[in-house]
Formats: C-alpha cells, sequence, structure tokens
C-alpha cells in the first residue's frame, strides 16, 4: 500500500484517538461524577438528571441523523459533516469550564453535556460511513478495530494527562483553585483542546468521496426524498432492517453503560475522583487491547460472531458486577468486562459495512446511529427511574442486561454477510 495511502488510513483512527477525549473524560468518568457529587443536589437525583440530558441528546441524534446521512449521500463529501459537528463539540465541551460547584450551575452544565454528546454522535454517523471506501472488504474489520483500539488509546492518554496535570497534583497546572473544583471543571477544556488538535490529520490527509456539485438546498430535498424512499422499501433490506433492530436494543445497554460506568463506581463502591480516573485508565487498557486484538478475529470469524460473543461476555460479567461487593471485586470484574466493549462496537460497524449499499452508505449509517439512539433515552431514562424507584444504582445498573439479552436473541437472525 502507498505511504500516502497509509497515511490517510491512520489519520482516519486517530479521529477515534482524538474524539475518545470526550466519552472517556467527559460522559463516563471524570466530569460524569464531578456533575454527580458536586453540582447536583445529591447524587440519586444528579443521577437522574443526567441520564434525562444524555437521553435527550440521543433523542435528537436519532431524528436527525438518518436525514442528514441522506443528504451527504447525494452531496458526496462527509468530511465538512465531520468538521461542523466537530466543532460544536468542542465549543461546548470547553464550556464546561462554566459549571461550578453549585446546584444553580445544573441546568448549565446539563444543556453543554447534552449539545457536546450531540455533537460527537452526529459527527460519528459520517466518520463511520468512511470506512467501507478506504480498505477492501476483507480488511473492514482490521481497520474499524483498529480505530476503536486507537480510540481507547486516545481516551486512556488523555484520562492520564488529566490525572497528572490536574486531579492529582497537589498544585494544579495554571494556580488552578480545588476549592472551586477548577482543577475538576477544567477537564472540559482539556477534552476539548486534544479533540481539536489530534482530529486535524483526518482533514488533511484522509481522503474523501468528491463532491457531486448538488446545491445544498437540492441535496437537502433530494437526501429528505431518498430517506422516505428508502422508509417504504425497507423490505428490500429486511436483513439490515433486522439487524438495525438488534443493535438498537444491545446498543442501548453500551450507552448506557458508558454514561453512567463512572457514576457507579463513585456512588456504588465509594471511589474517589482519582480512583475514578485510575479506573478509567485500567479499563481503557484492557478495552484497547481487546478491540485490536478482536480487530483480525473480526475479518476471521466474521462480524456477527464478533458481536455475539462480545455481548454474552459483557451480559455475564455485567450481572456479575451488579451483585459484586466490594472494590477488589469490582476490579476483578470490571477490568475484563473492558476487554468485551471495543470489539462489540467495532465488529457493529463493520457489520453494516458489509450489509450496507454503496450508493446509500451515509443513510444506512444514519439508520445505524438511529439504531443506536432511537430508544438510547430508554436505557439511561430505565436506569434513572429504576435507581429513583428502588433508591439504589444497582437496581439502576441491573437494567442494562435486558438490553443485551434482547439484542442478542435478535442478532441470531441476522446473516453473517462478509462479501
Amino acid at each position: 500500500m502507498p505511504r500516502k495511502a497509509q497515511g490517510g488510513l491512520f489519520a482516519w483512527c486517530l479521529y477515534d484517538w482524538a474524539n475518545s477525549a470526550f466519552p472517556t473524560v467527559i460522559t463516563t468518568f471524570v466530569f460524569a461524577a464531578y456533575f454527580t457529587k458536586a453540582v447536583a443536589v445529591d447524587e440519586i437525583g444528579g443521577t437522574a438528571d443526567w441520564g434525562y440530558a444524555i437521553s435527550l441528546s440521543g433523542l435528537a441524534v436519532a431524528v436527525l441523523s438518518p436525514f442528514l446521512g441522506a443528504v451527504a449521500d447525494h452531496g458526496g463529501r462527509r468530511k465538512p459533516w465531520i468538521a461542523a459537528f466537530t466543532v460544536l463539540c468542542v465549543v461546548a465541551t470547553a464550556a464546561l469550564w462554566l459549571a461550578e460547584p453549585n446546584p444553580g450551575f445544573v441546568l448549565l452544565a446539563l444543556v453543554l453535556v447534552g449539545s457536546a454528546n450531540f455533537a460527537f454522535e452526529m459527527a460519528m454517523v459520517f466518520y463511520n460511513a468512511m470506512l467501507p471506501d478506504l480498505v477492501a472488504k476483507d480488511h473492514i474489520g482490521r481497520l474499524s478495530g483498529w480505530g476503536w483500539g486507537l480510540g481507547y488509546a486516545g481516551g486512556l492518554a488523555c484520562l492520564a494527562l488529566a490525572l497528572l496535570a490536574l486531579v492529582e497534583a497537589e498544585t494544579p497546572v495554571f494556580g488552578l483553585n480545588k476549592d472551586a473544583a477548577e482543577h475538576l471543571r477544567a477537564t472540559g477544556p482539556l477534552a476539548a483542546l486534544w479533540m481539536a488538535v489530534f482530529a486535524v490529520p483526518l482533514f488533511l490527509w484522509t481522503p474523501d468521496r468528491p463532491s457531486k456539485g448538488l446545491a445544498f438546498a437540492v441535496a437537502l430535498k433530494k437526501g429528505g426524498a431518498t430517506l422516505v424512499d428508502t422508509l417504504k422499501r425497507v423490505g428490500d433490506y429486511k436483513d439490515i432492517a433486522r439487524y438495525l433492530i438488534a443493535h438498537m436494543i444491545y446498543a442501548d445497554g453500551l450507552v448506557t453503560l458508558f454514561a453512567f460506568g463512572g457514576i457507579y463506581a463513585a456512588g456504588t463502591f465509594g471511589m474517589d475522583f482519582s480512583e475514578l480516573i485510575v479506573f478509567g485508565i485500567a479499563i481503557n487498557v484492557t478495552a484497547g487491547l481487546g478491540a485490536a486484538a478482536f480487530a483480525w478475529i473480526d475479518d476471521w470469524i466474521g462480524p456477527k460472531r464478533t458481536i455475539q460473543i462480545s455481548v454474552i461476555a459483557l451480559t455475564v460479567l455485567g450481572a456479575a458486577l451488579v451483585l459484586a461487593e466490594g472494590k477488589i471485586m469490582f476490579w476483578a470484574l470490571a477490568l475484563p468486562l473492558g476487554i468485551f466493549v471495543g470489539p462489540a462496537q467495532a465488529a457493529s460497524r463493520s457489520l453494516l459495512a458489509h450489509l450496507a449499499p454503496a450508493a446509500v452508505r451515509t443513510e444506512m449509517f444514519g439508520l445505524f446511529a438511529l439504531s443506536g439512539k432511537a430508544t438510547a433515552f430508554a436505557g439511561p431514562a430505565l436506569l434513572a427511574w429504576a435507581t429513583v424507584a428502588f433508591d439504589s444504582q444497582r437496581a439502576g445498573m441491573a437494567t442494562i442486561l435486558v438490553f443485551f439479552i434482547g439484542g442478542l436473541v435478535l442478532l441470531a437472525g441476522v446473516p453473517d454477510k462478509r462479501n
């Protein structure tokens, strides 16, 4: 493969490294825990509020992503869309600095994190749709897995930086005031800067589809018409439809696990911010190793089987975590669980890359995002309801298992296409 082509593939993977700072530092570990512990009135109410914010942003993604994906298919290019949503995510994430440790800042924090999460997910629609155009079909699993693996490494590196420069530092950089939680609020600007810097190579080196020369208004009109036509002819895409429904269900479990993993560790097992970052680093190591190792397995046994193995393991280990007592048992179960998170995600997008026709690929990845978000409000909302109803974070986390099992049942009927 020419060196220029290799550089384009590396730059594509590096975008995973760039944007993984947001879910790792903001929505999973540090800022999520800071919000529930220091900004919200109490942890139970804060957990519920966080869940509703993530749910609403997911609903917005579900509504807009298929339509904008269809528009992009008619326009041709994907990178302008990625750029626009990346900028929105960076700006909203940086603004989290404004969320002071006071209940008066709850609404501001939720609006900002919801906006950033919306932009993050929308950028991923167009980013994922680039995958099948970059390599041959027998290498899709590898490129997807390497991207996820590099993403976990990026999350790990950003968390480590946050630990050394902000959370654990006796005197945080720039003289930040710990009494005002400035060392924790600064994780917003840190994650934003990380995304902004490391996203640049994608736009410089990775090839994009050429523009089809359509005016934006024309692309909007054609995109809407194509989406309506696709939905009318859903019977022509029965295999994809079944897969997207299966993905919709088990992705709910994954989304909820990511959104509340740090909150659960902090609230149920008493982890402080320093422990949360160490846990985040450790889980990113196992997840990155799992994604990289399964990259070859995906191309060997197929993405469907890779997803099944991963989700079964997540179900078993997740059930054990709900029942676990003490930090030692939590660590012993959570680290192996991380191994199967990356493969479940990477193989999900590679399976759709095999199933989706080229002419409507971005639209299908929009529907893929829809399947990951159409009911994404259900997972966090059900967790939030169960947490409040039973006054227990364990009861809330147990709801995740229902989504994993339901997704597995439906996935069994999806054909294992690899050609």
